[in-house]
């Protein structure tokens, strides 16, 4: 496959060809030859942009390196593909099994392909780890008769032996819950709503167990909303609570929160069935890099679209501020999977490096026997002023770069990628900087790891407190590396490693 294309991916996953959007069905699956990571995706197999939306397909051992396989589940003549997701039937409650064989069965939403639309869950299986699907006779298995009801996530809850559905009313701002035996019959258990400042649709929801360090278990709850995020547009919404196996009960909150804070994470979900680590369980999950809004106005043919780096995810209790009350509360960590470290070269680090008064250049780090657009940086920034302004630019050339920075007066860390490149023509939310709130305390040292690709910036603050994912389109011609000092003063230390690209068949 080539990966010469301007601004292709070279170790976030793309189709080879064609439009892509939401992640669907991720689950990892055991296997005589070993096990596998299914990423199904909405695809357009006709053209570059969205449309005819079915299931495209790509499998990997380590979530780096992947095969694109035939699409899986394809539009027919009554229904389009929508999102959804694929559990293991491991007892066969279905009875799609066959020869022993536990099934994959994959619950979506079928969007009627007529002009007044109609949407309700359906179900498609597997008995050949993914490679061929069968659409379910008695389709739709969930019907309520509306235009717009969709993004089912599916999971077995052990403590009442059944499975659970979680999904959307889109305009009504409604996560509904429904279970079922079989996954053919569903009875609804409760709906979940919260109050929102913004109009925007909900979408693409996801429930995750996560573990506590104490040893509980807390649960995330991600919707992604087309209105209110701040960059804009759209966004993912977090919440954290309790899932008892029928109703989801949040913690407080006086304002909403985010999974990530830059314009380009959307419909974020989690993999199923992942394996055990050293005694560890993970939880891990990826987005689309990118945004409904300017998708289909980026000169990217004959891809358009590309996933994010695959995240673990952990928690952690700590004090915050919610509308201005102190108190503790939950807080999502987000750190990329830690196969990524596989693609790295040798490092370059410089320590107690002076930012102030003028541009630092940083050439020296890059190596000349890597390509310096694929980066993995580590930059902690210390004894930075009150009211310090200190930018890492990314892909620096006369006039250009992405700046990754932190505001001290404003407590953020922020991403601009106004001098960055191609923007779409006339987009004024395009160019604008967008800020992590309350990302770092003053007077502590700060620390970033900031990942490059050829055509995104993913940037983790801290322990991955706070998250901020852009798209860049910039000209090869800038490929440098500095910092500056945009008001005040700092110090900081910075370790370089180049990445190789991953390998895409």
């Amino acid at each position: 496959m080539s990966r010469t294309e301007p601004w292709r991916p070279q170790w976030h996953f793309s189709a080879h060809r064609n439009w892509i959007n939401d992640p669907n069905g991720l689950i990892w699956l055991d296997g005589p030859s070993g096990g596998e990571y299914h990423l199904f995706f909405q695809y357009n197999p006709n053209g570059s942009q969205w449309g005819h939306m079915s299931w495209g397909h790509a499998v990997s051992t380590d979530l780096l390196n992947w095969q694109e396989l035939p699409v899986a589940i394809p539009e027919d003549e009554r229904t389009s593909i929508f999102s959804g997701s694929v559990v293991l039937d491991r007892h066969n409650t279905s009875g799609f099994g066959r020869d022993g064989v536990a099934p994959l069965v994959a619950c979506y939403t079928g969007c009627l392909r007529r002009s007044e639309g109609g949407q309700a869950q359906e179900l498609s299986y597997s008995t050949d780890r993914g490679r061929t699907w069968t659409p379910y006779e008695g389709n739709p298995v969930l019907d309520l008769g509306l235009r717009d009801f969709r993004d089912p996530k599916v999971f077995w809850h052990a403590p009442t032996a059944r499975w659970v559905m979680v999904v959307v009313l889109p305009d009504d701002r409604r996560a509904r819950f429904y279970a079922s035996s079989n996954l053919k019959q569903w009875t609804w258990l409760s709906d979940f709503d919260a109050p929102f400042d913004g109009q925007g649709i909900w979408e693409c929801p996801d429930l995750i167990p996560l573990p506590a360090p104490d040893g509980s278990t807390v649960w995330l709850f991600k919707v992604d909303v087309f209105a209110g995020h701040p960059s804009g547009d759209a966004g993912a919404r977090i919440f954290f609570g309790q899932f008892d196996g029928t109703r989801f009960v949040a913690e407080p909150e006086a304002a909403p929160r985010w999974a990530d804070w830059g314009a380009d994470f959307y419909a974020a979900l989690s993999w199923a069935d992942v394996p055990v680590v050293d005694g560890q369980p993970r939880a891990l999950w990826l987005a689309w890099q990118n945004c409904h809004r300017v998708a289909k106005h980026l000169p990217t043919d004959p891809f358009r679209g590309a996933m994010s780096v695959p995240r673990e995810l952990s928690v952690v209790r700590e004090g915050g501020r919610e509308g201005g009350r102190e108190g503790e509360r939950w807080v999502l960590r987000q750190q990329p999977v830690r196969e990524l470290r596989a693609l790295r070269g040798q490092p370059r680090s410089l320590a107690d490096v002076a930012v102030g008064g003028g541009l630092v250049d940083l050439q020296a780090l890059l190596p000349t026997d890597s390509d310096p657009r694929l980066l993995d940086v580590e930059l902690t920034l210390h004894d930075l002023p009150a009211d310090g302004v200190v930018s890492l630019l990314l892909r620096h050339g006369p006039g250009a770069g992405m700046r990754v920075g932190v505001d001290a007066a404003r407590r953020t860390v922020f991403v601009d990628r106004s001098q960055a490149g191609f923007a779409p023509p006339g987009d004024a939310l395009w160019p604008q900087r967008r800020h992590a709130p309350e990302a770092f305390t003053p007077g502590a040292p700060l620390k970033l790891r900031v990942l490059l690709d050829w055509a995104s910036v993913e940037v983790f603050v801290g322990e991955g407190e706070a998250c901020l994912s852009e798209q860049i389109l910039p000209s090869d011609a800038h490929q440098g590396l500095a910092l500056q000092a945009e008001q005040g003063s700092a110090r900081c230390d910075i370790t370089v490693w180049p990445l190789r690209a991953a390998r895409f068949s």
